[in-house]
């Protein structure tokens, strides 16, 4: 059915808007006037992508348009529940359509349910909106219609995409913290060295006296953030981009990877983040019933590390030529021996997938507690540098005002 966006006023004439699926607008003032809603617009699908192809913008796409990970563990989950219960497919795609709130989405689950209606597999309808349902998804999917599991994959594609939804938000909020000090720290040190220092230290320019070293350092640093901050700011923003545009280059990003992983501490848990992915999705992936080497596929593609990629990729060939997954890891020098034993084992023991979540869980544990403890350690570092940033200030405008007194008692 085609979806309309409406705008109306219910009975006690507050407005009203939203988005439906209705066999016509006719179809559609008719099922809301039922609601006690009355339209004073309805525009279809058609006419908005019309609209705005002619230049009128949609302020509410733009500000609420992205769709996280944690909207699509959402309607995997409700979607499971559904099928789980024995709902037709066609049908729960219809009570989704009608239970999501967030716009894009809604017109995405209404564009699969249309195609699966149309007699198209679930798979390849959620394949022609890649950026939402991911090759991963599609693929857990198609293993499920395939197996006539596809309830279980649901829950397991779930439990997945929470459980990494759950991991990047303890990432991204354990470097909240230390962000904002960084950006509060740079934003006090701006002010002092172009408002507070510059008051300062003009008297001793006037004095034209002999001034210490750190006192001249001090001057210099004040008078360049005071004169030529939009100099210093373009020539930091001209660095930043050309060192991301570096980096996205094959041969920059093949180096910056290389230089992540060698990091003393944030080297170990960028590792172990791509690991602990690595195992989760493979094991998530052979439990749904995808095969190793589509699966290794797949890993290939979200582990982001360009190295550990490489290790992967060699691994998919040497399986391809009847080798075990463990013994090419282990060559690589890049997998730790806890992953390539416990895939051995898993392996002999015909466990292999009940092994990568263990290796999975584990290092995910090691990251919330490496977090942790970062988080805790940087919060001194910080305080201590900008102390002895504030004590370098103070140490350069007293030294004047000694040697002045030192002068004047002889």
């Amino acid at each position: 059915m085609p979806i309309f966006e409406y705008k109306g006023y219910d009975q006690a004439g507050k407005q009203v808007d939203g988005i439906r699926e209705a066999d016509s607008p006719k179809g559609l003032r008719a099922a809301l006037r039922k609601e006690g809603v009355f339209l004073s617009e309805v525009l279809a699908e058609q006419e908005k992508q019309a609209r705005a192809a002619a230049g009128d913008i949609d302020v509410k796409r733009f500000v609420g348009g992205r769709i996280s990970s944690d909207d699509v563990a959402i309607l995997t989950r409700q979607l499971a529940t559904l099928v789980g219960a024995g709902i037709p497919l066609v049908e729960a795609l219809t009570a989704l359509v009608d239970q999501v709130d967030h716009e894009k989405l809604k017109r995405i689950v209404s564009a699969v349910k249309q195609r699966v209606n149309e007699g198209t597999t679930l798979a390849d309808a959620m394949a022609q909106h890649p950026k939402v349902f991911n090759n991963l998804f599609v693929n857990m999917v198609r293993a499920g219609e395939h197996s006539g599991a596809l309830h279980v994959v649901l829950v397991r594609l779930a439990d997945f995409t929470e459980a990494q939804a759950r991991l990047r938000s303890k990432v991204i909020g354990t470097m909240v913290y230390p962000l904002i000090m960084v950006l509060v720290g740079t934003g006090i040190m701006g002010v002092l060295m172009t408002v507070v220092v510059p008051k300062v230290t003009r008297m001793f320019e006037d004095m034209k006296m002999a001034l210490p070293l750190p006192t001249r350092v001090l001057i210099f640093v004040s008078h360049a953030a005071q004169n030529y901050w939009y100099l210093i700011l373009l020539a930091m923003g001209l660095g930043v981009w050309g060192f991301l545009a570096y980096i996205r280059s094959p041969n920059g990003r093949a180096w910056w990877d290389r230089t992540v992983l060698q990091m003393p501490v944030f080297g170990k848990i960028v590792r172990m983040l791509a690991i602990a992915r690595f195992s989760r999705t493979l094991s998530t992936l052979l439990r749904s019933g995808v095969p190793l080497l589509t699966s290794m596929d797949i890993v290939r593609a979200i582990v982001t590390n360009t190295v550990l990629s490489g290790v992967i990729e060699q691994s998919r060939e040497a399986i391809k030529e009847g080798e075990s997954i463990a013994a090419p890891l282990r060559r690589s020098g890049e997998f730790p021996p806890m992953v390539y034993h416990m895939v051995a084992i898993g392996e002999r023991s015909g466990q292999l997938e009940e092994m990568l979540l263990n290796v999975a869980n584990a290092y995910d544990s090691q990251v919330e507690t490496r977090m942790s403890a970062l988080t805790s350690l940087l919060e001194p570092v910080m305080i201590v540098s900008m102390g002895v940033v504030v004590a370098f200030i103070v140490m350069s405008i007293l030294l004047p005002i000694l040697q002045m007194n030192t002068m004047a008692a002889h």
